[in-house]
């Protein structure tokens, strides 16, 4: 079995996790008492895929700061956030459902896109209108919104919110691409949206290739059904 190329970058940021590991743990050693650290340190181990680890590691945690509130809720998210990243969604909802009124938006926008990760794009848009209520200028949530509508066929609503998230965020290269998509669907211009996006976001420019296809094969047969 051989060995995957890296790439340097890929090996850089590989060591940087690293040494944030080795200081983290440092730091649990000599306070521990402070919640933060257990946190950061669980982040720094999902970057590098040790997501067992980072369970074990936040599990542990929660059992030492049972009695504080504050640091139970953080550490729960981020133990959802673990099961978010191992792609174990029912467990990663399991933990983001419990959170408490400081994070539940947060908690709900990952419940979405835990749910728009198993294709239940219904459910995760519930989810998602429910966290934009509480954040309604959030541009993740926004942009998690627009996604699930589009993915439902919602033109109409998912240029409204496509909208609001480019208002905010103009520079934001996969929702231009995604708004371009919504006006051709909509027989609206839709060029300059595709030219701004592939300049800004090459690769998801470069995956979207074969969702224009489709699209323009479906508009060319709802053509000649009128016809």
């Amino acid at each position: 079995m051989t060995e995957k190329p890296t790439t340097p970058g890929r090996d850089a940021a590989k060591q940087k996790s690293e040494q944030a590991v080795h200081q983290l743990v440092q730091q649990i050693t000599t306070h521990p008492g402070d919640f933060g650290p257990y946190y950061e340190l669980a982040t720094a181990l999902v970057d590098l895929n040790s997501y067992a680890q980072a369970e074990e590691l936040l599990m542990k945690a929660l059992g030492l700061f049972a009695k504080q509130p504050a640091a139970v809720e953080r550490l729960r998210y981020g133990l959802g956030n673990v099961y978010y990243a191992a792609q174990d969604y029912p467990k990663a909802i399991a933990q983001f459902d419990q959170l408490g009124a400081d994070l539940k938006g947060a908690g709900y926008l990952m419940i979405a896109q835990s749910h728009m990760a198993n294709g239940d794009h219904k459910r995760a848009l519930a989810f998602a209108l429910t966290a934009l209520a509480s954040q309604p200028d959030d541009v993740a949530t926004l942009q998690v919104v627009a996604e699930n509508l589009l993915a439902l066929g919602d033109m109409a609503q998912a240029g409204q919110y496509y909208d609001q998230l480019l208002a905010q965020d103009p520079q934001n290269g996969r929702a231009l691409f995604d708004r371009g998509l919504v006006a051709m669907v909509q027989g609206q211009p839709y060029a300059a949206d595709f030219a701004q996006a592939k300049q800004l976001d090459p690769a998801y420019y470069a995956k979207g290739q074969q969702r224009l296809v489709d699209i323009e094969k479906f508009m060319q047969e709802k053509g000649q059904k009128k016809e």
